[in-house]
């Protein structure tokens, strides 16, 4: 699995098809129990997700808001896309184009001294 410590406050997660995918998701979860950081999801390499993804997406999320972080989910292709348009996912997580949008997206919230609440 990749987990990059992009920073001392965001990690970028680059993420694969299942059954991967829910193995990196729980490690990320555990990992994140100890060192609370804002988290970029890469699904370029993602070609589909199921429930059982979407249902580790959702946890995730409630355990990176409720250390008052940021997840931002990027690179998504058009048949994960819309899964997340169906399921109306697409209104609460927070997408980028890239990698470089997340990341830069992230530090300009740091330096203006926002926080997701």
């Amino acid at each position: 699995m990749a987990i990059q410590n992009w920073s001392e406050d965001i990690l970028v997660v680059e993420l694969a098809d299942d059954p991967v995918f829910t193995d990196e998701i729980g490690t990320l979860m555990e990992r994140m129990e100890d060192e609370p950081k804002d988290v970029v999801l890469n699904f370029a390499a993602v070609s589909f997700i199921n429930s059982s993804n979407v249902a580790k997406l959702l946890r995730l999320r409630k355990d990176v808001l409720n250390q008052k972080r940021r997840l931002l989910l990027c690179d998504v292709n058009s048949q994960v896309w819309g899964v997340f348009l169906v399921t109306g996912l697409d209104k609460i997580f927070e997408f980028t184009n890239d990698v470089s949008t997340a990341l830069a997206t992230l530090q300009l919230a740091d330096q203006a001294g926002e926080r997701q609440s």
